[in-house]
């Protein structure tokens, strides 16, 4: 397996832009919490739970979208114009079914929230973060489209300085509408969803303005005699995307869900498990942009048809994840207990807390791998494995793995939170491995065709 340094170089060109996005809009969910614990624990509990629904369903509509990126990274290595242009109208009209289909779905949300148990108050002061936030699903999809056709050419820095001006706002926003500013009643809570919807419509509204002005882009051209609705094309992206989109919700949702099946172990469990899950979100961060990276690479070789290329990119992509892992890893290890500190000064959460984060430093290699892996898969619009292989991995082997060993004594003496931490590890690293396959078997395909 050679490492090309030239392709690597090129990859962190796109990859970096993306991390720095990415962790904008990480800030933003970092901002809300800040700022709507400051009003009262309910708040803060209200937000919680409602980003808990929301957060799940309109990122995995999002996944159903990531599909563009590989289609049309792989039209503009074709230098097939006029099929980006094609794929970006008709991902136009699947936003709009999708965000039709989110706005319903987000009307659902008092069958969950009564059956949750808690306070009328929490309840009532999440429902309205919905009510509010749901008003932004089509902003969040429109921006989602256009980031991906410009990231899918080439271009991975506008979204970076999109968020930056969005996290602007977002803190403005919260400020206004959570604590009653410039004539605007006191929202609490619920405040950040009005916020967030007015972020992702001036996102939407930024990266238009951006996309049409663009020389490289040809935002004026791409909207220029719109086709109607293609039953064939909405179908082939769906059929791309809709693997993506399973996958987000299995990762997002198995996440979730350990809390509410360790709450019974206390406070302590609780509160150490997410200190370590909020680091590990961050730590994510830069795997994934590299997988964002690597598929829009991906994308363009393979639309240029140039194989040799394609492997050493490949090559390059996986060994380049190994060494990042290895690095993140590395850091994390060395400041674990300054950056428990900053979540907690309670010495028991800290001491759980800081024992999670070395495992959490175990399964960046696995992590980075699959992720990879997964950014290969997409670029070469091969995502069929994706769902299988994620739901397996992540659910019928890493949680239930987790399960038994956090909540029984079938294996070893139940070891709380940290069980389902090792179910993860064993999780990820059989998806790495099927993931790692499948592109063998890919580019065993392409090879003989």
């Amino acid at each position: 397996m050679k490492f090309s340094y030239w392709e690597a170089k090129r990859l962190l060109q796109l990859a970096t832009p993306v991390f720095l996005a990415q962790i904008m809009l990480v800030l933003m969910s970092v901002v809300d919490t800040i700022m709507a614990g400051q009003v009262s624990t309910n708040d803060l509990a209200a937000l919680s739970i409602a980003t808990g629904i929301w957060n799940p369903l309109v990122f995995s509509l999002q996944g159903i979208l990531l599909a563009l990126t590989s289609i049309v990274a792989h039209c503009f290595g074709a230098k097939d114009q006029k099929g980006i242009k094609h794929y970006f109208q008709q991902s136009i009209y699947l936003c709009l079914i999708l965000s039709t289909f989110g706005f319903i779905l987000a009307n659902f949300t008092p069958l969950v929230f009564d059956n949750l148990g808690t306070t009328t108050e929490i309840t009532t002061l999440a429902q309205s973060y919905i009510d509010f936030v749901k008003w932004g699903i089509l902003g969040f999809l429109l921006f989602s489209v256009y980031r991906n056709v410009t990231e899918g050419v080439g271009l991975t820095k506008p979204a970076f300085y999109i968020s930056i001006v969005g996290l602007c706002i977002n803190v403005v926003a919260n400020y206004v509408f959570i604590y009653g500013k410039l004539g605007m009643p006191a929202l609490g809570s619920a405040g950040c969803g009005l916020a967030t919807a007015l972020v992702f419509w001036v996102m939407a509204l930024a990266q238009f303005i951006y996309s049409f002005n663009s020389k490289k882009l040809k935002g004026k051209w791409l909207l220029h005699r719109f086709d109607p609705p293609k039953i064939k094309t909405l179908s082939y992206i769906t059929k791309l995307g809709l693997p993506i989109c399973l996958a987000t919700f299995f990762e997002v949702t198995l996440f979730a869900c350990i809390p509410l099946f360790i709450a019974d172990l206390g406070a302590t469990a609780v509160s150490g498990h997410q200190i370590a899950a909020s680091v590990s979100v961050i730590l994510f961060m830069m795997p994934l942009s590299l997988s964002m990276a690597i598929a829009i690479r991906i994308g363009n070789l393979s639309g240029q048809q140039a194989h040799t290329q394609l492997k050493s990119a490949i090559n390059t992509s996986l060994l380049l994840a190994v060494m990042i892992a290895f690095f993140v890893a590395f850091i994390t290890f060395i400041a674990r207990d300054a950056i428990v500190i900053l979540y907690t000064k309670d010495e028991n959460v800290a001491l759980l807390a800081s024992s999670i984060i070395i495992l959490a430093c175990i399964y960046q290699l696995p992590d980075a791998l699959q992720v990879a892996a997964n950014g290969v898969l997409r670029g070469l619009k091969h995502t069929q494995p994706i769902a299988a292989i994620t739901f397996l991995s992540y659910w019928v082997i890493g949680f239930t793995l987790g399960y038994v060993l956090t909540k029984t004594d079938l294996l070893v003496t139940a070891m709380g939170p940290r069980g389902f931490w090792i179910g993860i590890i064993v999780g990820l690293s059989i998806a790495a491995v099927l993931l790692l396959l499948s592109v063998r078997s890919r580019l065993v395909k392409i090879s003989t065709d």
